[in-house]
């Protein structure tokens, strides 16, 4: 019977291990800028699925991701056995990496907002000096005016309100 909480559990705990491994024990150069963002474990707790990113050594280098994944790639043997060794499992799980691309896309979240708000900057700086084409009222008609929903000549209208007045000054 699957137990979805105790495979969260274990997936926690083989990244923090997996992570701790690749900073402190493996010795790979390729695996400097590695870091391991989230693991998945499958409900029967047989595989285990880490993902991970790969910083660059600077702002202007381009990470290698490709190295990154060989590296992974090749210390996988030695990090299912260390992580054999600490969890006390009857099945270690298997390992397998994915790089994970959730960074690359905020990243280009960020650009699409960025492009939007500009957007929208440059549209309120339009919109400042702007009048609306046209009367102020455009549904006005010359002579006609709407009262409560019917409409009737203004001469009329006028006619009967000057000839109520003049009764009731009577």
């Amino acid at each position: 019977m699957p137990d979805p909480a105790r495979a969260r559990r274990l997936a926690k705990r083989i990244s923090t291990i997996v992570a701790s491994a690749i900073e402190y024990e493996i010795k790979d150069p390729r695996l400097t800028g590695v870091t391991i963002t989230d693991a998945k474990v499958t409900n029967d707790l047989h595989d285990a699925t880490l993902f991970y990113t790969v910083l660059g050594s600077s702002l202007a280098d381009e990470p290698d991701y490709a190295g990154a994944a060989a590296a992974l790639d090749k210390a996988k043997g030695v990090l299912r056995s260390k992580v054999g060794a600490s969890l006390g499992v009857r099945f270690t799980p298997t390992l397998a990496f994915e790089r994970d691309t959730v960074p690359d896309t905020a990243v280009r979240m960020e650009e699409l907002l960025a492009r939007a708000r500009a957007a929208d900057e440059d549209l309120a700086r339009v919109r400042e000096g702007a009048r609306h084409a046209g009367d102020a009222d455009p549904y006005r008609i010359d002579g006609v005016r709407d009262i409560g929903g019917d409409r009737e000549e203004i001469d009329a209208i006028d006619a009967e309100d000057t000839g109520d007045r003049d009764r009731q000054g009577d």
